[in-house]
């Protein structure tokens, strides 16, 4: 208002609207018991804005959580304070903190890299160094053994320090590169060099003494092996004179042909279980062509003969193995078979009569043992070991034949493939080898870096198509006619067998894909589409082998590390 009224006195009396004005304010102000001038002496403008002291500003700072510097000494309270927004009450004092890493926050230090390996090195060669901690900035303080330091006055290992003895040997004279004979130039002997490994007196008991501990450790153990064999059922032979290896003829279904059903089907119950092994059965395989008996070996060191129809009893058991047995095979007609187990021993078997007719070692763990599946060559049986070698033994001599050592892993499987003029085998190398028969190099090696290891393969019934247990927790396809590949689009998953050498096989004709898997399971696909048709629980342990009847359309055989082995229908 003051301001007014000082614009309508300086405008005049001239100006019409400076007088309308001046004559509004003084009938205005005429009641007021304050002047004009009053007022204007008591009205004061402040154009200052109202701000925060400093001493107040001072107090708050922020610090940006993303910066790695700051140009002031925060407390820690403020280093510990929340980013945004309230503090966590639930939050311990780990948690509030800044991390970039799940133990905290990390950052590389400024220190020379020379030193700190001169100051490691030294503290291993002498037992001292230099105290790193931040209160020793002169280095004059020694962590360590003080005594040597103040012996040696603390040098390091890459300073000088005084000839030990034996610190450099002396060579002998190198001669002149002119003397072509007597020079020896960088071959030098040493002046104190033994040139004869003869060991001495003393050593030579030594050695003595351990080889005959050893000699006398390996008679015991070849003391202690007795095969024996206990029959189990009192009718072994019929009317006839025939025994339980003969095909029987009167259960409806022809044993005899070799042509498979036209149709399978998916099974659906349990309707036998043999029980008798007291730990878990490692492999079960069925007797050839006709499939009548099924043999088994389990981790008791125990093979068991069982009856696949009628009455469905134990025949007979084999006795021989001072471990595990890992694997069995039959020969072409039944009458024998080989097992090997983690004894190192592969003996061979009469299935009717359970005598031992022989015993094969070298002294290693055999993985897999396999007949030679030709007429003229079952004297012949090929074994995949431990120690990345497939040996092949002749059962008339006693003797190895062959040896293939390419693999550079243990040898899981042996499978003979193309009219048996070839052999595939897989490795905890991950990869697959095809071999000629007898011929010790590989035709062909397949090694991918995605590729796993295959510890169970099988063989289609129309000899065209491999089926691996890969450890990736599916099963692939390889074609064997022609060119060795893998078939890209026949892959089969839905199981789980990582770390497990579940058996895979095929139904009769060709339309069902089978195999076990960790969980106890059996899975069975459709061979055309991949697609799982059928998963039930088999066993309540791990399911590790199963066949298919050969002459039945639903019949499967499983086996467990549950010591169980069922029939389903």
């Amino acid at each position: 208002m003051a301001g007014l009224v000082d614009y309508a006195a300086d405008s005049g009396s001239e100006e019409e609207t400076g007088n309308a004005v001046n004559e509004e304010l003084q009938l205005h102000l005429k009641g007021t018991s304050r002047s004009i001038e009053d007022m204007k002496s008591n009205m004061k403008l402040n154009i200052r804005p109202e701000v925060t002291s400093k001493n107040e500003h001072d107090k708050k700072f922020l610090i940006d959580p993303t910066s790695k510097q700051l140009s002031y000494n925060p407390k820690y309270e403020q280093l510990f304070a929340p980013v945004v927004g309230p503090e966590n009450p639930f939050k311990s004092r780990q948690q509030k903190a800044t991390k970039n890493t799940l133990s905290g926050f990390v950052e590389e230090a400024h220190i020379s890299d020379f030193q700190f390996d001169n100051q490691r090195k030294t503290f291993h060669s002498y037992g001292y160094a230099v105290d790193p901690s931040e209160e020793n900035a002169t280095g004059e303080k020694i962590v360590g053994d003080q005594e040597k330091a103040t012996s040696l006055k603390g040098v390091t290992v890459f300073e000088d320090t005084k000839a030990r003895p034996g610190d450099k040997r002396r060579r002998e004279e190198v001669g002149q590169p002119s003397d072509i004979e007597s020079y020896k130039g960088p071959w030098a002997k040493f002046v104190d060099e033994a040139e004869v490994a003869k060991p001495s007196e003393e050593e030579q008991a030594i050695l003595e003494k351990y080889e005959e501990a050893k000699q006398k450790k390996g008679k015991q153990e070849e003391e202690k092996i007795e095969e024996k064999t206990k029959l189990h059922i009192a009718d072994a032979y019929d009317y006839q004179g025939r025994s339980y290896l003969h095909i029987p003829m009167d259960l409806g279904v022809n044993l005899l042909t070799d042509d498979p059903p036209e149709k399978c089907y998916l099974p659906k119950k349990r309707i036998h279980t043999w029980t008798g092994h007291s730990k878990g059965v490692a492999a079960v395989r069925l007797f050839p062509k006709s499939g009548h008996l099924l043999l088994s070996c389990s981790m008791d060191c125990k093979i068991k003969l069982w009856e696949v129809y009628n009455k469905r009893r134990c025949i007979r058991t084999f006795i021989g193995h001072g471990k595990a047995v890992r694997d069995i095979c039959f020969n072409n007609d039944g009458t024998k078979f080989l097992s090997c187990g983690y004894d190192r021993w592969i003996k061979l078997w009469d299935t009717e009569t359970g005598e031992c007719l022989g015993r094969f070692s070298n002294n290693k763990v055999p993985y897999c043992v396999k007949f030679n599946p030709d007429e003229d060559k079952q004297n012949l049986f090929i074994t995949g070991m431990a120690d990345k070698k497939m040996i092949t033994w002749d059962i008339r001599e006693n003797e190895i034949v062959q040896e293939y050592d390419r693999h550079l892993g243990a040898v899981n499987t042996i499978t003979f493939v193309d009219q048996n003029k070839r052999i595939v085998t897989t490795s905890d190398d991950k990869s697959i080898r095809i071999w000629e028969w007898d011929i010790p190099v590989d035709t062909k090696y397949i090694a991918d870096p995605g590729m796993h290891s295959m510890p169970s393969v099988s063989l289609s019934p129309n000899q065209k198509w491999l089926a691996c247990q890969s450890m990736d927790n599916q099963i692939v396809i390889y074609s064997v006619l022609n060119k060795f590949r893998q078939n890209r689009k026949k892959v089969f998953k839905g199981h789980m067998n990582a770390g497990y050498a579940c058996q895979v096989n095929f139904s009769p004709d060709m339309n069902y894909l089978i195999s076990g898997d960790a969980d106890g399971k059996l899975n069975i696909w459709d061979w055309k589409s991949t697609k799982l048709y059928c998963k039930f629980k088999a066993h309540d342990d791990v399911c590790i082998g199963c066949e298919w009847l050969p002459h039945e359309t639903s019949k499967i055989v499983t086996c467990g590390w549950d010591g169980l082995i069922k029939l389903w229908d």
